[in-house]
């Protein structure tokens, strides 16, 4: 059940991303957003998403402790779990806990050769090798292109799909294609962008780049505690 209905309200499937990965292998995604409008919180459901559906999911986290990115998964699980009013929720929980693996690193000590060490350092072991990694924190401002490069020549390495959050400024207008200035020279390496924008107390996304032409232009309403889409009223 709430496999079913986590997949039927997956707000990039109804902007018309019609492959439940939404990635290809080596592919890179963005979730573009101010800071606290939900960009980690989005990328947690959709990594709920893929542990019901036995995928595994590696969190790289540069802000935030192990505990805290826990807290995110289970907070959101359970409020999901509530809302459609799923019994079997810590059974369901302990059930997909395995399909994820958090890890963290200080920014300034975060790299695609450190990655590639701490994944292989995990595979080699048998203990996790994940399908798709969300990395959390990265700062854009500050890396070069080189650096995505190399984490996109990583992913292809290991068969792997990245979704990364992307903090954007208030003072940066928007481009005609809504991309901010200072992404664009980086936009190609990305299979899929999305953007999350306020209005009032309401959150909507949006496809900026992937996705089907015609679902691309609608602006969907969110629910801010589960980052799905709203009920209709």
């Amino acid at each position: 059940m709430i496999k079913k209905e986590m997949i039927y309200r997956n707000p990039l499937v109804k902007l018309g991303y019609d492959n439940e990965d939404i990635l290809p292998v080596g592919g890179f995604g963005a979730v573009l957003a101010h800071a606290g409008v939900g960009k980690t919180a989005l990328l947690v459901q959709l990594a709920l998403n893929m542990m019901l559906r036995e995928h595994s999911v590696m969190h790289v986290s540069l802000n935030d402790a192990v505990s805290k990115v826990d807290l995110w998964y289970q907070e959101i699980f359970h409020d999901i779990a509530d809302k459609f009013g799923i019994p079997e929720v810590n059974e369901y929980w302990d059930k997909i806990q395995p399909y994820r693996f958090i890890m963290t690193f200080k920014v300034e000590g975060f790299s695609a050769p450190k990655l590639e060490e701490r994944l292989t350092d995990l595979m080699e072991q048998n203990i996790f090798k994940p399908h798709t990694l969300i990395v959390d924190g990265f700062k854009f401002d500050d890396a070069g292109r080189g650096q995505l490069v190399q984490l996109k020549d990583l992913a292809r390495k290991y068969s792997m799909r990245i979704w990364f959050t992307v903090h954007t400024h208030r003072h940066e207008s928007p481009q005609d294609n809504g991309l901010p200035l200072s992404f664009l020279h980086i936009a190609d390496l990305f299979d899929a962008i999305v953007q999350l924008v306020t209005k009032g107390d309401e959150v909507y996304i949006k496809a900026l780049k992937g996705g089907s032409i015609a679902e691309a232009s609608k602006d969907l309403l969110l629910d801010p505690s589960t980052m799905l889409i709203k009920d209709s009223q």
